[in-house]
């Protein structure tokens, strides 16, 4: 296997500039002391994802988040994933599921080189820039970057998967929750579906994301998803209702229905971390699916 060319970093920008700051900030993501990475990961936030605007500098961080992820002993692990999901998703909330990046992204399409470099100049190198002379394109020029980085995010669907079996909760709970917005990888119900109960955010979050895949539901998530109705964990117990109402409408079980009309007779509260809809409001897209 080749080894890939190592980023010039230098030749790219984010939303304060040339981007020569983000291998020291990437690095400073896994070092010892808590606030260095708490600096490092506002520092990155704030310049690739800036308001969920993605940059030319954007996709190539992909990669090294994926990588940090990866590691076991990289901390506070789930803070850098919440990372690389705003980088590859930008603001867009789950509301907007199911995803179709070929709709979403026509308009990047039509981008062409001269249109990027037109803006990058206009922001970042004209004394007095020109803001109207881009303003036709540069819409169209910020969508080309979100789609590299949602596009740079897509290559690693398959580690994503295995943070589906990770031993930090936390991990699987923002896995289940990114992993809705590409294309099913296969194997993906099954490792949702075997997400332990016991981890009440992480069981909620693949509910959730049952609920969101396409198709009916297969035996093992169904059968999985029954046994979460009996759940001590409220938000367990919703979000398998909701997944079942989802995917199963026709067959649904007695026990999902009555977990639903009492999450909405009683004005069920929380939400899934990963996930922007709070419980009710899912409660409400499930009852509505049922026609109810």
């Amino acid at each position: 296997m080749s080894v890939p060319p190592p980023t010039d970093w230098a030749g790219l920008y984010h939303a304060y500039g040339r981007a020569t700051d983000v291998p020291e900030q990437l690095a400073a993501l896994s070092t010892t002391d808590p606030a260095v990475r708490r600096a490092a990961g506002s520092a990155l936030s704030g310049s690739v994802c800036h308001q969920g605007t993605r940059w030319p500098a954007s996709a190539p961080v992909v990669p090294a988040l994926v990588a940090l992820v990866d590691i076991p002993s990289t901390p506070d692990r789930d803070t850098v994933l919440h990372l690389l999901h705003a980088v590859a998703i930008g603001n867009l909330r789950d509301d907007e599921l199911p995803f179709h990046p070929e709709r979403a992204f026509a308009e990047a399409d039509r981008v062409r080189p001269a249109d990027e470099g037109a803006v990058l100049r206009v922001l970042f190198e004209e004394e007095e820039p020109d803001v109207d002379a881009v303003a036709d394109v540069a819409d169209a020029v910020a969508l080309r970057w979100a789609a590299e980085a949602y596009r740079a995010a897509e290559r690693h669907t398959a580690s994503f998967l295995t943070w589906l079996r990770d031993p930090d909760p936390a991990v699987v709970t923002l896995a289940a929750a990114l992993l809705v917005w590409f294309a099913p990888v296969p194997g993906l119900s099954g490792a949702l579906a075997a997400v332990p109960c016991d981890t009440a955010d992480a069981r909620a979050s693949a509910n959730l994301a049952l609920a969101h895949l396409p198709g009916t539901l297969g035996s093992e998530e169904s059968v999985a998803l029954t046994a979460c109705l009996a759940s001590q964990h409220e938000a367990v117990r919703v979000t398998a209702a909701v997944a079942l109402a989802r995917r199963q409408a026709t067959a649904l079980p007695d026990a999902a229905l009555s977990v639903l009309v009492h999450a909405d007779a009683v004005e069920v509260t929380g939400a899934v971390r990963g996930w922007d809809r709070p419980l009710r409001g899912h409660v409400a897209v499930a009852l509505r699916h049922l026609g109810l």
